[in-house]
């Protein structure tokens, strides 16, 4: 599990952490290792598979808080990070799942752990994306910021059938200060914490991807 996280909150476990300040902590642990693993173009890809998961864990949270719209995002994250964990038994890093599918050809089999990671990943750059629209403008609407976001990261990945349930299910959304009273934050915690997991999450969505772009693997899938 993760080391206890000291934020502005003080030092404080995560089950007494805020739901926003638990996937924080949780990212910025990883981030730090991925840095510290990272020397120019010097690439370790040795991120441990459970300590991963159990981050990506602490997100699903974010998913059921906006109700409908992204109902379908919360059901296969959450499908999607528990086939991950349960793989940490036999795999240790997020490597050794590229390696073993490269070595089976079964990287875009449907099912197959590779195409498992590139979903839980597109999750986490989601979030990333709804809270960067989130703080865009204090105007925005969660709708419109959750839309943008959308049609960013996941829409050309899906099916009209999909995209046309998601379209619909915007109109579900909590509004912005529903949202906040959700996470139990404030206007501004929620900013200086979205922020934190945006800084944090962008290496380890990079990370990801570079251990399919070292294969030559495409990320369009």
């Amino acid at each position: 599990m993760f080391e206890e996280y000291s934020g502005e909150e003080g030092d404080v476990s995560q089950k007494k952490m805020s739901p926003l300040s638990a996937v924080v902590g949780a990212f910025e642990n990883l981030a730090n290792l991925v840095n510290s693993k990272s020397n120019g173009d010097c690439y370790q890809p040795d991120l441990r598979l459970d300590m991963f998961c159990d981050a990506c864990s602490l997100v699903s949270v974010m998913f059921s808080y906006l109700g409908l719209a992204f109902k379908f995002a919360e059901l296969e994250y959450v499908s999607k990070v528990q086939d991950l964990l349960e793989a940490s038994e036999t795999c240790d890093t997020l490597d050794n799942i590229l390696e073993r599918d490269v070595t089976n050809d079964t990287v875009k089999a449907p099912g197959s752990l590779s195409r498992n990671l590139r979903r839980v990943r597109q999750g986490l750059d989601l979030v990333r994306a709804l809270f960067e629209q989130f703080l865009s403008t204090s105007d925005y609407t969660l709708k419109e910021a959750a839309s943008t976001a959308y049609a960013q990261v996941c829409a050309p990945y899906h099916s009209w059938a999909i995209r046309i349930a998601v379209s619909a299910g915007m109109y579900t959304l909590p509004t912005r200060d529903q949202l906040l009273l959700k996470l139990n934050e404030t206007d501004q915690s929620a900013e200086k914490k979205m922020k934190r997991y945006i800084n944090a999450s962008v290496p380890i969505i990079e990370y990801i991807d570079k251990l399919y772009i070292s294969r030559n693997i495409s990320l369009d899938w």
